[in-house]
Formats: C-alpha cells, structure tokens, sequence
C-alpha cells in the first residue's frame, strides 16, 4: 500500500514527519476552517519539502471543548474537517507520492458526550460504568483526594445524578478512562484495526505516558500498567504489512523513566517525545 522507495521497513528512522493542524492548514471549501481536502490540495508542496509522514492533529468528531481532544466518536472524522471518504482519499493521494498518515489517538480520555461516557453516567450499575474512574466522596463531600487536574483545580468532578466523582486529567468535558478494565483494552484494539484497515500508518498517542491510574486511587504518577497497554498496541502494529508505528507523547522530564517507554526497542513505542532534552 506505501511505497518505499528507499528499501526501508523502518522509514521513520530516517523519514521526515510533519506535524499539521488541519483547522488552519488550508480552507478547500470558504469556510473558514482548514480542512481534509486543503491537505489534498497542499500535497504536492508538501512532497516537493520531501516530507516522509504527516502526523494530522485531531480529525475525530469531537464537542472540541478542547480543540479534537475530547473526542465524540473513534470511527468517523469532524464534519467540519470532512468525511471518512475524504480521509481515504487523502491516504490514498499521499501514499502515490511516497507520504504515509498518521493520525492522533486519544486513549486517556473521552469527551463527555461519548456514548461511553453517557451510558456510564446514567446508573452505577451501567455496564459501561467500569470504563471510567468513578470513586465515592469523603465523608464531608469533598472529591475522593487531591489530585489536581492538568489546566487547574481538582482532577475530580462530582456526577449530582450517581453521587460518586468521576476523573479527569484535563477538563470536567474530558472523563479519564479506566484501563484496568479489559473491555475498554478491546475497545481500542478495535479503533487501531479499524484504522490500520483504512491505511493509516500509525498514531501520534496523546498522553501516551500516564493513562493507566492507580487502582487504588494512591499515587497520580506513571503507573507500570502503562507498559502492558504499549506492547499490546505494538504487536498488533507490528502483526499489520507495512510495519505501522507508535509515536508517543510522553510528557516526562525524568530520562530513565522516558526511555522505558522504548521497551527493548521492539516491544513499545517506536519513537516517544524526548522532552528532557529540551
């Protein structure tokens, strides 16, 4: 499906990738916001840069209370940014000119309008209750301890109809997962295979270093959880022909804690974000 003129099963080794924020690249239709097909338009350009990969910044449905971060639904793309059909056609266009796609996945979270999150929050005794971080308030009704979120205040958002806090790293619209639980592990496996199946060539993870929490709500740092979630990711990467590839962000300023995420070099991300040297 990519060609590979160089003869590289690892292009990105060598490969240029290119970060591109689709709302403000190029405008195909006068709307006023940057779209799928202005990336389509711009391609040519982008070859003549000799770029070998373009990592896309969110194109998933989403409220965009935080701009595609809190994403609605793993499977479509923004009706603002286009179509699936316009995705396709963009991966396809690219892969003639020896460019590979690859797009943003968010596993730390969920928007809280995901079918997901409203049908956990709808009872305790929802199926789907586990998928979050859910915990009962202290007995003077404070949230269950103090983590802060990410943009300020408590990491915790009480839920008036269930009576319990649920967790959220980020903003109240943007509910922590919890990867404790096999079905939510299942659940992506199905995101990645869907994409994979569609030609992306990998994915830039957000919050890739901390979206396993401890369990028993003690300590907010990485937990080593985190490093089954990768090797499970990359060998189902690793299983599809071309090799695709994880790119994770991982916001670590600690250089032994950074380099674990490369595992032995085979077995998690590909290519993590090397913050402490900057």
């Amino acid at each position: 499906m990519f060609p590979n003129p160089h003869g590289l099963k690892s292009w990105w080794r060598e490969g240029v990738l290119y970060q591109l924020y689709p709302r403000s690249f190029a405008d195909s239709n006068g709307d006023g916001v940057g779209d799928l097909p202005g990336v389509v338009d711009r391609l040519e350009h982008l070859e003549w840069l000799g770029i070998d990969g373009i990592w896309l910044n969110p194109t998933m449905p989403s409220p965009n209370a935080d701009w595609g971060y809190d994403v609605a639904d793993y499977f479509g793309v923004h009706p603002e940014l286009g179509t699936l059909a316009d995705l396709d056609r963009l991966v396809a266009e690219a892969a003639a000119r020896g460019i590979r796609i690859l797009l943003d996945l968010v596993p730390n979270h969920t928007s809280d309008r995901h079918p997901w999150f409203l049908e956990a929050r709808s009872s305790r005794e929802s199926p789907r209750r586990d998928w979050y971080v859910w915990a009962d308030p202290k007995a003077d009704g404070s949230p269950p301890n103090d983590w802060t979120s990410v943009f300020d205040g408590p990491a915790w958002t009480l839920d008036a109809g269930t009576g319990q806090y649920y967790l959220h790293q980020f903003l109240a619209e943007q509910p922590d997962l919890n990867w404790w639980n096999d079905r939510v592990r299942e659940a992506f496996d199905e995101i990645l295979r869907f994409w994979f199946a569609r030609g992306i060539a990998g994915f830039r993870i957000d919050v890739a270093h901390s979206i396993v929490k401890d369990p028993e709500l003690r300590d907010p740092g990485i937990q080593p959880g985190v490093h089954d979630v990768h090797r499970r990711w990359r060998a189902l990467a690793d299983s599809e022909e071309p090799q695709r590839i994880l790119l994770g962000e991982t916001h670590i300023r600690e250089l032994e804690q950074m380099i674990a995420f490369y595992g032995t070099g085979e077995d998690e991300l590909n290519l993590a974000f090397n913050l402490p040297f900057v």
